[in-house]
C-alpha cells in the first residue's frame, strides 16, 4: 500500500469542488463530489433515533437504488428536526444537481452539518449548486477545497488517500471528513466521504465498510454526544479496471486493509481536532479475554471527562483511568492491571499489578505534554486488543459550545 497526496479526487473519475455559497458568513460552506461513471454506493449512518433529513434520504438511495453519481454537502445548517419540509429540501437539492449533471435524481446523495432545527436556505443552496457544477475538477486542489467547505468547528481540513494493486491494476481509495464536536462512538457529527475506482460489488462494498466502521469511526469520542447527522458514504466507480470483487478473496482483503487505513487516519484526525483540544488521546487495551471486553474498556477510558481533563493538565492521574475501567461493565481483575503512558517523548510504566510503580511525576508530565498521548492498559487475561481515540477536555471546549449558534 502506498500513501499518496489527496482526498476524494485521488481516485480515477472523481471530481469535486468547495465554495462559499453564503450559508455561513465568511467561510466556504458547500461542496460537491461527482463521478464520471455510475458508482456502487455503501453507507453507514447515525444510531441516534433522531435522524436528520439527509440521513433518511441517503439511506433510501444506498439501500434501495442501484447506483449513485454525486454528493452535495452543505455546512452551517444541519437540516435536522425539520420535518417534511426538510426532507423535501433534500429532494429539491438532489433534483437541482441532477438537472445540471444530467443524471437521475436518485443518483444524488446529500449531506448537511451545522445547527439543528433550521431549514436550509434553498435559494442559496440552488445558486451554490449552479456555481459548483462548472467548477468541478479532478485536481488535488479541488478535493482540498471540498474538504475545507464541509468544516464547521473543525480547525483543519481532513484528507487521506492510498494506492494499492488489485489484479495487476492500480486502485486508489481517497477520503475526506469533518468532525470536531458532537463526536461519540456509534458515529458522530461526523461526515466522511470515501471514493474509490475499485471494481467491487455493492454487497462486498457495504460489507467492507460496515465491518471497518466498528474499529475506526465507532472507536472515537470527543464529548459523548451522538449526532443526528452522522454519515459515512463510500462510492466505487470501477474505473481502475481490476477484476470485480464479488467474494471475500485476497483482493477483497487487500481492499479492506487499505480502507481500514484510510478510515483509521480520518478517525484519528477527527479525534485530534476535537473542539478546543490540545492533544490526541489514544487508549489501547491489550491482554483482553475478548475483543468486546477490550472495546468496552478502551471506550470507557477515552470518554471519561475526568481522564480527559487530566490529559489536558498533563497530570498522570492514573486512578481516573482505573476508575473508568471499573465502571465500564467489563469484568477484569484490577490487581493485575499494568498501565503505561507513551508519546513521542518516551514510554513510562505508571502502575504494575494495580499499584503505583513509584514513577517520576516529572517524567510522566513530560510524556503527557506531547500533541499525541497514548495510555496502554494490559489486563493480562488473553490476546485480544482494542484501540479508542479521543482528545483532552479544555476550557476552550466550553467556550466554543456556549455560543455555537451565535
Amino acid at each position: 500500500m502506498q500513501i499518496i497526496e489527496g482526498g476524494v479526487t485521488a481516485a480515477k473519475g472523481f471530481c469535486a469542488i468547495g465554495i462559499h455559497a453564503g450559508i455561513k458568513k465568511d467561510k466556504k460552506d458547500m461542496a460537491m463530489i461527482a463521478s464520471a461513471a455510475p458508482c456502487q454506493a455503501a453507507g453507514t449512518f447515525t444510531t441516534n433515533v433522531v435522524k436528520a433529513a439527509p440521513v433518511k434520504w441517503d439511506q433510501d438511495i444506498v439501500y434501495h437504488h442501484p447506483s449513485a453519481r454525486a454528493v452535495v454537502i452543505n455546512s452551517g445548517v444541519a437540516n435536522a428536526c425539520t420535518g417534511e419540509e426538510g426532507f423535501g429540501y433534500c429532494r429539491e437539492t438532489a433534483k437541482k444537481a441532477a438537472e445540471l449533471l444530467n443524471i437521475s435524481e436518485s443518483e444524488v446523495l446529500v449531506a448537511s452539518t451545522g445547527v439543528i432545527g433550521r431549514q436550509l436556505p434553498m435559494d442559496l443552496m440552488k445558486k451554490g449548486i449552479e456555481s459548483m457544477v462548472p467548477l468541478l475538477s479532478d485536481s488535488k486542489e479541488a478535493g482540498t477545497l471540498a474538504a475545507e467547505a464541509i468544516m464547521t468547528t473543525d480547525t483543519v481540513k481532513k484528507e487521506v488517500a492510498v494506492k494499492i494493486s488489485l489484479g495487476g491494476k492500480d486502485v486508489t481509495i481517497g477520503g475526506m471528513c469533518k468532525g470536531a464536536g458532537m463526536i461519540h462512538p456509534n458515529m458522530c457529527t461526523m461526515l466522511s466521504f470515501l471514493t474509490t475506482d475499485a471494481a467491487i460489488s455493492k454487497e462486498m462494498l457495504q460489507k467492507a465498510l460496515s465491518a471497518d466502521v466498528c474499529d475506526t469511526y465507532n472507536m472515537i469520542s470527543v464529548d459523548g454526544d451522538t449526532s443526528t447527522n452522522d454519515t459515512v458514504l463510500l462510492l466505487a466507480n470501477g474505473l481502475a479496471g481490476n477484476p470485480v470483487i464479488t467474494e471475500e478473496n485476497e483482493d477483497y482483503r487487500a481492499f479492506a486493509r487499505a480502507l481500514n487505513y484510510v478510515n483509521t487516519e480520518l478517525a484519528k484526525k477527527m479525534a485530534g481536532d476535537g473542539e478546543g483540544a490540545t492533544a490526541l488521546f489514544e487508549v489501547k487495551v491489550v491482554g483482553a479475554e475478548s475483543k468486546e471486553q477490550a472495546v468496552l474498556l478502551s471506550k470507557s477510558v477515552v470518554t471519561s471527562n475526568l481522564t480527559k481533563a487530566a490529559i489536558y493538565g498533563h497530570d498522570a492521574n492514573w486512578g481516573r483511568i482505573l476508575c473508568a475501567m471499573g465502571y465500564s461493565g467489563a469484568k477484569f481483575d484490577p490487581e493485575k492491571v499494568d498501565l503505561y503512558f507513551e508519546s513521542a517523548a518516551g514510554k513510562l510504566k505508571i502502575i504494575e499489578n494495580g499499584v503505583s510503580t513509584g514513577y517520576s511525576e516529572e517524567e510522566a508530565t513530560r510524556i503527557l505534554s506531547e500533541k499525541a498521548v497514548t495510555a496502554i492498559a494490559d489486563i493480562k487475561m488473553g490476546q485480544a486488543t482494542a484501540t479508542a481515540w479521543g482528545c483532552d477536555l479544555t476550557h476552550e471546549y466550553v467556550t466554543i459550545n456556549a455560543d455555537y449558534r451565535s
